[in-house]
């Protein structure tokens, strides 16, 4: 929790009462309208979920203009809000945007990679929460994507796919995620096998080949670890698995309601943090 905004037993009742906590919901951006509709769809039903009390705009980092980062904390702060959460809707905490804009938005002292990003204006206390990394509300997806294309889980195989990060300590983070990942739908959905791969390492034939050489009686489910349909989950994937016998649909994490839930979970938390009451 951020010092300024004090501990719970520092809070009046009467200023728990006056809060008006804005919650940013930020994301990568994109050229692509159907994204920016998955991601006004998700905030649409946390601002039914949250109430009018709490105020919840999204924010992306690049390519949807008047919508920036700091264009979403301009309206947080016209609109009232005397704190902010900001949830990067982002995969993995080996993302270097999570980095760069955890930086531009003063959580981190650098930022971690390049970046084109300035630190943004913001007069109130801010908090940055987490990305999605192998939270249960991922798993619950992934599970229920997975039911589409699999017959007998023991007897199958199952290729997990990100995007994934070539620079050092972030490259790490994405194989620490997908790791814990392949062990909770092994664990959950009773595949016989897990392997995982990145697109930035080029791994899809090799894990592949690794999951065909250990089990070759298993058929082989892939399933790709992206938040939205579009270049990589329909083009990328697709030409790695020609030739490669195996089950892939491209469908990805949104929209889901137990993306919402993972939303409504890290601002439920914080809410409670800062002690805000809604009134009944």
């Amino acid at each position: 929790m951020n010092e300024k905004e004090g501990t719970l037993g520092e809070i009046g009742w009467e200023a728990r009462q006056a809060m008006k906590p804005g919650i940013l919901i930020i994301s990568h951006g994109s050229k692509e309208s159907g994204w920016v509709s998955l991601v006004d769809e998700a905030v649409s039903s946390a601002r039914q979920a949250w109430g009018e009390e709490v105020l919840v705009a999204a924010g992306f980092l690049e390519l949807v203009e008047g919508r920036l980062i700091q264009d979403a904390i301009d309206e947080l702060e016209r609109a009232g809000a005397d704190r902010l959460l900001a949830i990067p809707l982002f995969i993995s905490s080996g993302s270097t945007h999570v980095s760069e804009i955890g930086w531009a938005l003063g959580a981190y002292e650098e930022p971690g990679t390049e970046t084109d990003l300035t630190p943004v204006a913001c007069s109130v206390p801010l908090l940055y929460g987490k990305p999605m990394d192998d939270d249960a509300e991922v798993v619950d997806v992934l599970l229920e994507r997975l039911q589409a294309l699999s017959v007998r889980p023991d007897k199958e195989s199952l290729l997990l796919i990100g995007h994934g990060s070539k620079e050092e300590g972030f490259r790490q983070a994405w194989e620490r995620g997908l790791a814990r990942l392949s062990e909770k739908l092994i664990e959950q959905g009773g595949f016989g096998d897990c392997r995982w791969a990145m697109l930035q390492l080029d791994q899809v034939g090799g894990r592949w080949e690794e999951l065909r050489s250990d089990k070759p009686q298993n058929d082989i489910v892939v399933v790709p670890l992206f938040l939205s349909e579009g270049y990589f989950t329909k083009e990328v994937i697709p030409s790695l698995l020609r030739g490669l016998p195996s089950r892939y649909d491209g469908r990805t994490l949104m929209p889901h309601v137990r993306v919402l839930d993972w939303m409504s979970r890290q601002a439920g938390n914080w809410l409670n943090d800062i002690g805000f009451k809604r009134q009944l």
